[in-house]
């Protein structure tokens, strides 16, 4: 599978969850618990993957308007990461305001998409032939199952 392809794949999963969340009541404690462990899964392992892998290319292979987009892509990343996330995770899922920090969570990561698949995705099919985005796929494939073990290891520990 080719890196954007299995990118959007990822943002398909991230909505899915994002939908269930903040579709969920006060009373489903159990089940916002679980999709917020799966979320943070999700975004963590994402995160690397582009960080790790298309980034990179990305801001290389690009000119002036690229980079912008991959410092405002890291920025957004970070914001979700270092911030939303972890206040998401630290309030009490029986809260109404675990509800209103999911909603702005969703909010920020779908804007994120938006701009992924609409202007920076397009720009790297024009950046990189098949065989180098078949390549980043593949490297993300086996960077996903790593961190997916590491990952399921840390939440059993």
């Amino acid at each position: 599978m080719n890196a954007i392809d299995l990118l959007i794949e990822d943002h398909e999963k991230v909505k899915d969850i994002l939908t269930r969340l903040t579709e969920s009541t006060e009373r489903a404690v159990k089940t916002r618990t679980e999709l917020l462990q799966k979320l943070e899964m999700e975004v963590t392992i994402h995160t690397q993957l582009e960080e790790q892998i298309l980034y990179p290319a990305y801001k290389e292979a690009g000119g002036k308007e690229e980079l912008e987009m991959y410092y405002e892509a890291k920025e957004e990343h970070r914001t979700v990461d270092s911030l939303v996330l972890p206040d998401l995770k630290a309030t009490d899922p029986s809260s109404v305001e675990f509800a209103g920090r999911a909603k702005v969570c969703m909010e920020l990561l779908e804007h994120h998409i938006e701009e992924e698949e609409e202007e920076m995705f397009p720009k790297a099919r024009e950046l990189f032939d098949k065989a180098r985005l078949e390549e980043m796929g593949q490297q993300m494939s086996e960077l996903r199952n790593r961190l997916k073990k590491e990952f399921m290891a840390s939440q059993a520990a």
